[in-house]
């Protein structure tokens, strides 16, 4: 099978493989709780789509029970950062902030745990820790009130899932390590091939005289010293061989057997081994392009690619304030036609970013913009903080540990069983 094969296979299968996944990988994430740390918890993976929503408190918070001691645990972040409120009763009646001491620990995706305290703050108690995205994590809650102790254990699931290796395989999902990269910094212009004008050759017969033949036609590939036409002199009655002083391709004929030179120009010779790349770039992008900048261009068309260095800048602005860069291309294949339209990306700079994923891996999720950390089978969103993006990279600012594995290709597979599965975002 040739690779042609294999990649039109791929665009077949993929498609099939895809549904069929999503069609197995129904269901949605569940939460349970545990009283006393007796009962159990799921993997918070594909549950009971229809199981019911926990039962909630006066400040939308989860309300947990053991006998007559209540406690409402919810995540507060109106105009502070999230972090998690508590308020309880006892009997029905609520219990001052000072009588109660609690712990939460929250275990993530990982392992790693969020070890969190809480002291009094106003009618509530109040935590000590930014609840940081993703809020997803198994919950276990330890309350004393009166020397007694209550505990409860629940899972709160957001942007995860888990896919069987064997099957993140045939979906060809590919993941990366995050990491330090240099950027290259670049602007997208737009341009046309040209003619290397450098390599033209008009030809003239040295002498007036009749044209005996031609031996050349227009779009004509030929090489330097091949015969083009004989003259016969008007003064001499000689025969004159007219010869291509370069190798190229024919780009204007003016001859023909039984005409007169007349000192006209009879032919036109285009070198097109190497051709102009004519970028057009407006002044606020100028003063970062530098004589020797590296420049890689795509003909619009037939999505051929070529590279070079920016060669000349022109010091005259073109009607539209736009000033001509010009790129010397290597055509030694003839891949690129002169008229041809082309989009160009000319590296400016580099940028030394500590930390950045591949924007192949990006992925939108409720107002962020992430990327799935992968452990094992597993697979949870990270909620990402981004600066500068070029090229194949986006650095990230926040939101990922450098180290961690995440999906780089196919991540909208991901993305679509964690969308199809509910993952909520319960506070």
């Amino acid at each position: 099978m040739n690779n042609t094969m294999k990649i039109d296979s791929h665009r077949i299968w993929l498609p099939i493989l895809f549904a069929i996944f999503l069609t197995a990988c129904g269901g949605s994430h569940s939460e349970h709780t545990a009283s006393h740390g007796g009962g159990h918890h799921d993997d918070g993976h594909h549950g009971d789509a229809h199981e019911a929503e926990p039962e909630k408190g006066p400040h939308r918070g989860r309300l947990l029970k053991d006998g007559d001691f209540t406690l409402e645990l919810a995540i507060f972040e109106t105009g502070v950062p999230p972090e998690f409120r508590a308020w309880a009763t006892k009997g029905g009646k609520t219990l001052s902030p000072a009588e109660v001491n609690l712990n939460v620990k929250l275990t993530r995706f990982g392992g790693k745990v969020d070890d969190i305290n809480f002291a009094p703050n106003g009618d509530a108690l109040r935590g000590d820790m930014v609840i940081y995205e993703p809020h997803s994590f198994v919950v276990n809650v330890n309350a004393v009130h009166n020397g007694a102790s209550y505990s409860w254990q629940f899972d709160s699931i957001e942007g995860r899932t888990k896919i069987e290796t064997a099957v993140a395989e045939a979906l060809e999902i590919g993941t990366s390590i995050a990491g330090a990269v240099v950027m290259q910094k670049t602007i997208s212009v737009y341009g046309q091939i040209a003619a290397n004008n450098e390599r033209v050759r008009n030809i003239t017969a040295r002498f007036d005289g009749a044209i005996k033949s031609v031996n050349a036609s227009q779009g004509e590939q030929v090489r330097k010293g091949q015969t083009l036409a004989t003259v016969e002199s008007n003064e001499s009655l000689q025969l004159i061989t007219i010869t291509a002083p370069i190798s190229g391709v024919i780009s204007q004929r003016n001859a023909n057997a039984g005409e007169q030179t007349d000192g006209r120009k009879l032919f036109t010779i285009i070198d097109t081994r190497t051709v102009w790349a004519e970028l057009s770039v407006f002044p606020t992008d100028l003063k970062e392009v530098k004589i020797g900048a590296p420049v890689t261009i795509t003909d619009t068309t037939s999505g051929e690619t070529a590279s070079g260095k920016v060669s000349r800048i022109d010091v005259i602005a073109q009607a539209n304030q736009a000033v001509n860069v010009r790129v010397v291309l290597d055509n030694k294949q003839g891949q690129l036609r002169p008229g041809s339209h082309i989009s160009a990306n000319i590296t400016v700079g580099e940028h030394a970013a500590a930390l950045a994923v591949k924007r192949s891996g990006l992925q939108a999720f409720r107002d962020f913009t992430v990327v799935y950390a992968q452990i094992g089978e597993e697979y949870e969103v990270r909620m990402l903080d981004l600066g500068l993006q070029a090229g194949e990279w986006a650095e990230v600012l926040g939101g990922l540990e450098p180290g961690t594995r995440y999906v780089s290709e196919n991540s909208y597979v991901i993305k679509a069983d964690i969308e199809k599965s509910g993952a909520a975002h319960d506070h």
